[in-house]
């Protein structure tokens, strides 16, 4: 069975404030102290074609994998619980940990020459630089630029994408929020900025800040208060980026907010895929206020073209780190059943599936490793950490290509072009 409900009107509120923000330079991020295990000539080949790889955690370290083959390239002991994220440079990720987000040059990359490309490979190096963050959150990349946010204490680190380097880091603008809270931030075309605002006990407002003026301040160009324990975000085609309530999802484009709700009084969107080649987000969909642990038997459709949602009832469950896109657009599901659905995100319907893991159960610490589903080109990529395994589904056939054990239990997951 499937719902649908249209979206309210859109609320749209004219500059109304400022933010802090620190001028972009970098010593406002300074880089933490201490030598790296660089070496101080790394070896270095050309080669014939672009060499994307995967970085996957594990309790205590990291992984390299080639993503072509599963193969694995290089292990990196790191204590504790971390996580990766993209950085948006195409050949390295930042891995949230104790002190900050940390640079990792997965060792991979291409560089531009005029009608061509030259590929480049080296030995993946975790480097010792670190945008300081006391309770590392959400990592986002749009619009060529990175957005870093600080839980503890509502600070926004943007940069470049492309001017990552291994030796320093990159100038970079520090925003800081009224108040620390569980936040996000997205950079927006044109230089924007949208911004979560909360505090420990609650969150339910987004802000569309400026560009920065010549005085390095940005200012409130739209604004949202109507989305209760605000968690998530993506972004999909014409600009549009949305982020989950307690009862709903807001939609921001065209410096408009909009507020699409949830049919049900309490229907959390807290995880959402979007893809640039679709005007629908895939998000998930939780009714019971009172769980210790949700596991939904449902997944929301919210097409921000028409600030509409659909609902779509399913026979299996799923978790958080479940949900992913195709290439074409495609909503992607991993599912407590093993297999990997794939829908129609204009219809609701699916299209197929594809049976990649055993059956499986959410644990109830989030921390834990559990199937998860990470997408680059036309190959989803699915961990097992029942079986250490690693599965390479081809998004083209719909079968299962290869499956590699890992030396160690799968955790979180990203890639990088190469």
């Amino acid at each position: 069975m499937r719902r649908w409900r249209m979206g309210l009107p859109a609320l749209a509120v004219l500059a109304a404030g400022t933010l802090m923000a620190g001028c972009a330079s970098n010593s406002s991020v300074p880089a933490a102290s201490g030598s790296a295990p660089i070496p101080s000539v790394p070896v270095v080949s050309e080669a014939g074609a672009a060499t994307p790889r995967l970085v996957l955690t594990y309790e205590g370290g990291l992984l390299v994998v080639d993503a072509r083959d599963g193969g694995v390239v290089s292990e990196h002991a790191l204590p504790g619980f971390n996580r990766v994220n993209p950085a948006g440079d195409g050949r390295r990720a930042l891995v949230s940990t104790a002190g900050g987000f940390r640079i990792f040059d997965a060792g991979a990359w291409s560089e531009a020459h005029g009608d061509h490309a030259h590929h480049y490979r080296s030995v993946p190096v975790l480097t010792d630089l670190v945008f300081p963050a006391q309770k590392p959150g959400h990592a986002v990349v749009h619009a060529g630029s990175t957005a870093l946010f600080d839980d503890a204490t509502g600070m926004i680190s943007i940069f470049a994408s492309d001017k990552l380097d291994n030796a320093a880091l990159p100038a970079t603008e520090v925003v800081a929020l009224p108040e620390a809270h569980h936040g996000v931030a997205v950079p927006v075309s044109e230089g924007k900025l949208l911004v979560t605002n909360g505090n420990e006990e609650t969150r339910n407002t987004v802000k569309l800040l400026s560009a920065p003026n010549a005085q390095h301040r940005r200012t409130t160009v739209a604004e949202s208060n109507q989305c209760p324990g605000i968690h998530g975000e993506a972004v999909a085609t014409d600009q549009a980026v949305v982020v989950g309530c307690e009862d709903g999802i807001l939609v921001i484009k065209d410096e408009k907010v909009s507020k699409v709700d949830s049919p049900d009084a309490y229907g959390r969107i807290g995880n959402q895929a979007g893809s640039e080649a679709s005007s629908v987000v895939l998000g998930d969909y939780k009714k019971d206020q009172d769980a210790e642990l949700e596991r939904p038997k449902v997944f929301s459709l919210t097409d921000t073209a028409t600030n509409s949602m659909e609902l779509v009832d399913i026979d299996y469950s799923y978790s958080f780190r479940s949900l992913a896109r195709s290439a074409d657009g495609d909503a992607l599901v991993l599912g407590t059943d093993g297999k990997l659905h794939i829908y129609d995100v204009k219809s609701g319907k699916e299209k197929t599936s594809v049976d990649v893991v055993g059956p499986w159960q959410e644990p109830l610490d989030w921390q834990q490793p559990r199937p998860s589903i990470h997408v680059a080109g036309d190959t989803a990529y699915i961990t097992e950490p029942a079986t250490k395994a690693l599965h390479l589904v081809d998004l083209k056939t719909g079968k299962v290509a290869r499956t590699v054990t890992l030396p160690e239990v799968p955790n979180e997951i990203t890639s990088i072009k190469g």
